[in-house]
């Protein structure tokens, strides 16, 4: 997880949260080894969606870019 917190520049328990929320509704699996906890994503359709949506950004980087409502929504 602190991958997961380093990159996202969210704090532990809120990314320890989320990923409780991806776990109850199938989408990510946690495999645990000693006093590691392994997530995955459970399900290939997930990482479809996210190559879709990355593709989507790609293609409207600059709109998105310069769209002055994105601060206003944080």
């Amino acid at each position: 997880m602190s991958e997961l917190v380093a990159r996202l520049g969210a704090s532990q328990p809120k990314v320890s949260n989320h990923l409780a929320c991806l776990r109850w509704c199938g989408f990510v699996e946690a495999e645990r080894r000693h006093r590691t906890v392994l997530n995955r994503v459970a399900d290939e359709r997930v990482v479809q969606m996210l190559d879709l949506a990355q593709s989507l950004l790609s293609d409207n980087a600059e709109h998105v870019a310069a769209c002055c409502r994105i601060d206003d929504a944080r």
